[in-house]
């Protein structure tokens, strides 16, 4: 269940970026916001100024939504809205049409993309996988991007990690179970798309089979729909491995600085921040996944499908990555809401 080159995590990945933005002058104190609260806001505000926005993300320092505009007006309009405001050089349009070209001519195993906010940029990074002529054309391309776009090059493999939280195995692999959710009143559970594609019938660490295949969907989405057929408790909570669990009530859409945890059966707990969204991973063996949650949280093999939360809502899958717990890395997600939306399940 492991490609060549890139691999999603059947345990999840990438993207970074400096800015050509200025903050507004004479700025007013942004108000102090939740997380929760500043996703909110950044909907409303998204959608007031249309394309005069240009992202968001959240400053967890500062506990204040940024927002990116590309005039004063569009400026005015957010502070007043009590976030803080950021002029820059690329619409969202300048960056989507720069990701069009990415996945035109730069389409090779072994590299990412993401938009970022915090730059304004595509960032693209390159695993160790890419040869010296890969490496070459990505920098034609992103070259040819102008400040659109930058490049990187990561020491890790991006790959499938395959081995909330709780292991599950069949056929010889194992992945994390990501979320308990409910569907007509029957109990589900999510995991990644990558290892239902492999997998048919799923057991718990015990070995004891406890449900089979309802839906799957990768590549272009990474997201499998597994129901339960045993009587087992299935309780809207993730595994914290420390004898404590943490309750999940409810989902929320991943924000730029976003602090998040993970919960995997092979390394367990891990810490870190979203820095990225609706990233781009082109894995080793052919395989791409588009609109994925990129993170600097560390993932290995058997994560995958593993519960990503804040606090307690349910914010992604385990996808892929590179690298490890040991010496970090990048590690992408499915992004929850749509896994429910697409399976029509809901968290309880």
């Amino acid at each position: 269940m492991v490609g060549a080159g890139i691999t999603a995590l059947v345990a999840a990945g990438v993207t970074f970026q400096s800015a050509n933005a200025s903050e507004t002058p004479e700025a007013s104190a942004p108000e102090t916001l939740s997380v929760t609260a500043a996703g909110k806001l950044a909907s409303k505000l998204l959608g007031d100024l249309g394309a005069d926005a240009a992202g968001t993300y959240y400053d967890a320092r500062a506990k204040s939504l940024v927002v990116n505009v590309l005039d004063e007006n569009a400026a005015q309009t957010v502070e007043e809205a009590g976030a803080k405001a950021r002029i820059v050089e690329n619409s969202l349009a300048d960056l989507k049409s720069a990701r069009t070209t990415l996945t035109e001519d730069a389409t090779i195993p072994g590299t990412s993309w993401a938009t970022d906010p915090t730059t304004n940029k595509v960032v693209v990074t390159a695993d160790r996988t890419v040869s010296k002529a890969e490496w070459a054309r990505l920098a034609e391309v992103v070259d040819g991007l102008g400040a659109k776009a930058e490049l990187k090059r990561t020491e890790g493999e991006y790959k499938p990690f395959v081995a909330g939280g709780d292991a599950i195995t069949g056929d010889g692999g194992r992945c994390s179970l990501g979320f308990n959710v409910t569907k007509g009143g029957e109990p589900y559970f999510l995991t990644a798309g990558h290892c239902t594609e492999g997998v048919t019938t799923w057991s718990d660490s015990s070995g004891n089979v406890i449900g089979e295949n309802e839906a799957s969907s990768f590549p272009g989405d990474d997201y499998g729909l597994v129901k339960y057929t045993a009587e087992v408790d299935h309780p809207s909570e993730v595994n914290l491995y420390d004898g404590s669990s943490q309750a999940i009530s409810g989902v929320a859409e991943a924000t730029v600085g976003m602090e998040v945890t993970r919960s995997g059966s092979t390394t367990q707990v891990h810490s870190g921040t979203v820095t990225g969204l609706d990233a781009t991973v082109n894995y080793g063996n052919g395989d791409i996944v588009n609109g994925l949650i990129q993170t600097d949280v560390c993932a290995e093999p058997g994560d995958s499908g593993g519960s990503l939360f804040s606090g307690d809502q349910a914010v992604g899958l385990t996808s892929g990555g590179s690298g490890d717990c040991t010496s970090g890395g990048e590690t992408f997600f499915q992004p929850v809401t749509e896994a429910l939306s697409a399976t029509g399940t809901q968290i309880g």
